[in-house]
């Protein structure tokens, strides 16, 4: 075999399963804002739409999904959130690849210090910036290989970097607390993270191997090879090679004059085994990744949605277990954001709660009769609405334009003359109609 045309079945073999495993997930994993509890509910709502408004001037409707998929790819994400020059928060995705955090002793939710490490594309060096809760750090080195040494994080061959507002490299963490959000994904597995395909790695080797073996076998099995017994092949008189007497064409037809030359075909390898193959290692990784096998094959034949939505349980369980953990997160970096503007009673909300898009496929049928049955057993209409699936600023406009309707909708009188009039001279006819009604009430009452 050709070493070059292995590579190429190599590259053509290679099936990203994984990524499904990764995709999945994410797609369901929107958050649609913030809710900040409070006694008082104009404050509580001023507060929900402060928080919104943080959220879209950081087009966080994009990046947070940057946000967890980098999460569940990489183990682990952060986000930076900083003041910007108008004094307003800004939120940055950043990855492990250049954000590094150290937790404080005893406490896993409080960092001790944060490290970013980059490379500046327009001045080709490389600059660190280094926050402790009390003091921020800015470095700057060309050397190619800058290193840190020792558990104090001693700085080898950079030098400060000079800021307009911190000639010496270090300025006065207002904040006084490090900026920097982690979102690990999985920490119960692992206390760094763990990503979400890291359990089906071996599975999707496997996979590949199954694939490689399937296109040699239909390079060189999968034709039906054919054979000639008692046929004299004559050589080449010049470079003494057998001469290929038959040549397969389907316009050709192969006789010889020899009546004791036999012709056969080999039979052809069977690639059933070998697509049963791949399909049984896609069905272990849809059952350890929790994946619906629909997604992976692509088999929906006559299936009904109770089914559909049974084999997405194992999907959703996950996705909310996820929303749990990043939930937290986000709030932390919403009470940060608040912080940066200085608004101290937001920035300490505990009860603060991030409101997430449905993780469940569910059909327009199916809310609109679950919103009528909450509204009878007493679900505010708001709370309806959320249950639905709209955002909050969605919500915040039909509640405008519910009351506009109301306003604009004409008065309709309960009791229609013509039909006072035809039940009066109904009771006229047969005063025993009148029932839990007083004598002075109907007219011509005996």
């Amino acid at each position: 075999m050709d070493p070059r045309e292995a590579r190429e079945w190599m590259r053509d073999a290679r099936t990203n399963w994984t990524s499904l495993v990764i995709d999945s997930p994410v797609e369901r994993m929107h958050v649609d804002g913030f809710r900040f509890g409070g006694n008082d509910d104009s404050s509580a709502k001023a507060a929900d739409e402060d928080a919104n408004r943080i959220w879209q001037e950081n087009s966080m409707d994009a990046d947070a999904d940057l946000v967890h998929y980098g999460a569940l790819s990489q183990r682990r994400a952060f986000v930076l959130v900083e003041q910007g020059e108008d004094g307003r928060p800004v939120l940055t995705h950043e990855t492990p690849r250049q954000v590094a955090v150290e937790h404080a002793q005893g406490n896993r939710r409080r960092l001790a210090a944060g490290l970013k490490l980059w490379r500046d594309d327009w001045t080709g060096q490389t600059k660190a910036t280094l926050w402790t809760p009390d003091t921020i750090y800015h470095f700057t080195t060309k050397s190619q290989a800058p290193s840190f040494t020792g558990r104090s994080a001693t700085l080898q061959q950079w030098d400060a970097l000079a800021l307009p507002n911190a000639t010496d490299g270090t300025e006065a963490n207002t904040l006084g607390i490090v900026p920097l959000v982690p979102f690990v994904n999985r920490r119960n597995r692992r206390p760094e993270g763990f990503a979400e395909h890291e359990d089906v790695l071996s599975i999707q080797n496997r996979i590949n191997l199954s694939l490689i073996n399937l296109i040699a076998a239909m390079k060189y099995g999968a034709f039906r090879q054919r054979w000639a017994a008692g046929l004299e092949v004559d050589e080449d008189p010049v470079t003494g090679q057998k001469i290929q007497p038959f040549q397969l064409d389907i316009r050709k037809l192969w006789t010889t004059e020899d009546p004791d030359v036999k012709f056969g075909e080999f039979a052809a390898t069977d690639l059933k085994p070998y697509v049963a193959a791949v399909e049984s290692a896609v069905q272990d990784l849809a059952a350890i990744s929790r994946t619906p096998p629909h997604y992976l094959l692509g088999q929906v034949v006559n299936v009904s949605g109770q089914a559909l939505t049974a084999a997405e349980t194992g999907l959703v369980s996950k996705v909310r277990d996820r929303q749990r953990a990043y939930g937290e997160s986000w709030e932390q970096v919403m009470r940060l954001a608040f912080r940066v503007l200085g608004d101290e009673a937001k920035a300490t909300a505990w009860g603060a709660e991030t409101v997430w898009q449905d993780a469940e496929s569910r059909t327009v049928s199916e809310l609109a009769d679950a919103a009528v049955k909450k509204a009878s057993a007493g679900v505010p209409w708001r709370q309806r609405m959320e249950d639905m699936g709209y955002t909050p600023q969605e919500i915040d406009r039909m509640e405008i334009d519910r009351a506009a309707d109301t306003l604009n909708a004409p008065t309709v009188d309960p009791q229609p003359a013509s039909l006072q009039a035809a039940r009066d001279a109904r009771e006229q006819r047969d005063p025993r109609t009148v029932i839990g009604r007083s004598r002075d009430d109907v007219p011509n009452a005996a």
